[in-house]
């Protein structure tokens, strides 16, 4: 059938239109009027795809940013006291405070924190108080508590509001001393913790003292402040003024707010170190016991102690922090802590990142599921290791021997 033909208005004939007369849709050109390759499309989806990530990223942070600036000039002192202090807990973060307070006011505050309130009692009235407490060194169990003693010693965890806190009780305080690293002349490296334990055949082991540890990333080659090990001096540097804490030769503990080399061989110290000033926690004074509470120093941390009892018995004390879960331990935790066991000496050691605590195979022993571990803790690490790091090289710890095992104490 043929069309119907079409005339315009002039009378001129109108061809019909065929499909096959349309042409295609023309594809993207560039300026040159050539088809743009499909791969620039591609890079440029990914390219605003890039932008709208950066942008996120940057809200985010003046988010976070405009929330610091508030908590540090808004109306709640407490609140930017407890942060500025637990940023100043680490290394790693102790420029925080800075881009939001001045020097002035951060200086204030840390002031403010070592502000040291004592309460002095006598030993009778500290073990009634813990007997009517029933503590863990007061209540009737304690008789029979190493019963169940493993290694000669006990384990504990325990649970505070912002804190999960582990303890190791040992019941033989001659095995306590402190490991070095290095001889502290060859400029070698601090060792990690695992290595420490497998070099000494310890089987438990804490951080210990004080190092140099610029923006958290010291190598810990060497120890800050006086420190001792089996029976010699290892490490003198003229910081007297530091936090010392360390066994004498009749395995008492012995904690000061400052020690000389002369006055530490008098004292027949043997093994010892130091760390920040104000860190004695519980001391005592002839027959009074007397604790050093800083009520201003509210930043939490991931904190390290050691205690001892009137019986000899060493307290070991490693707590988390940095986690939602575990916030870390205020100055005060520490001490309620070691006042539940029954210390009647006892100084805070070096905290933050270096926090440390080792117990060989803990798991296995105190049936402990595995499969919740982590890498770490799977290698003998008790507490939850947070920091931006693998666990820390450090110049000292505070070691265990093993149950039975002598440790070779200089003359």
């Amino acid at each position: 059938m043929n069309p119907k033909k079409i005339f315009s208005k002039d009378g001129a004939y109108v061809p019909p239109v065929y499909i096959a007369d349309k042409k295609p849709a023309k594809l993207p050109q560039n300026d040159r009027g050539e088809r743009a390759p499909a791969r620039k499309t591609v890079f440029r989806v990914i390219r605003r795809t890039l932008l709208i990530l950066f942008t996120v990223v940057i809200l985010a942070v003046y988010a976070v940013f405009a929330l610091c600036h508030t908590i540090a000039n808004g109306p709640s002192p407490t609140v930017r006291n407890l942060l500025v202090l637990s940023a100043l807990q680490a290394s790693a973060t102790k420029w925080v405070p800075g881009l939001f307070l001045d020097d002035a006011t951060v200086d204030q505050i840390l002031a403010d924190s070592r502000v040291i309130s004592t309460d002095v009692l006598s030993l009778e009235e500290y073990a009634a108080a813990q007997q009517q407490g029933g503590t863990a060194s007061g209540n009737e169990s304690a008789v029979d508590e190493w019963e169940n003693a493993k290694d000669g010693m006990l384990f504990h965890t325990i649970s505070g509001s912002t804190y999960k806190a582990y303890v190791l009780l040992v019941k033989d305080p001659s095995r306590v001393y402190v490991g070095t690293s290095s001889d502290y002349k060859s400029g070698k490296t601090g060792a990690r913790i695992f290595d420490m334990a497998a070099r000494d055949d310890a089987v438990a082991a804490i951080n210990a003292g004080e190092f140099n540890d610029p923006g958290g990333v010291g190598t810990g080659d060497n120890p800050v402040g006086l420190t001792y090990s089996l029976g010699s001096c290892v490490w003198q540097d003229g910081y007297t003024w530091k936090t010392f804490i360390g066994f004498d030769k009749d395995d008492r503990l012995v904690v000061s707010e400052g020690m000389t080399r002369e006055k530490a061989d008098a004292l027949g110290v043997r093994d010892a170190v130091s760390f920040q000033t104000g860190n004695v926690l519980i001391d005592r004074d002839g027959d009074s016991v007397r604790l050093h509470y800083a009520d201003s120093n509210t930043g939490t941390a991931q904190r390290t102690a050691i205690g001892q009892r009137a019986d000899g018995t060493v307290i070991l004390l490693v707590t988390d922090g940095r986690s939602a879960s575990s916030l870390g331990a205020t100055h005060n935790d520490v001490i309620d802590i070691m006042v539940s066991y029954g210390a009647v000496t006892a100084a805070m050691l070096d905290g933050g990142s270096s926090s440390m605590m080792y117990y060989e195979d803990y798991y296995t022993k105190y049936g402990i599921d595995e499969s919740k571990l982590d890498q770490y803790q799977k290698m003998g690490l008790v507490n939850k290791y947070k920091a931006f790091t693998t666990p820390r090289r450090m110049p000292t710890y505070i070691m265990v021997a093993r149950d039975g095992a002598e440790t070779e104490t200089a003359e």
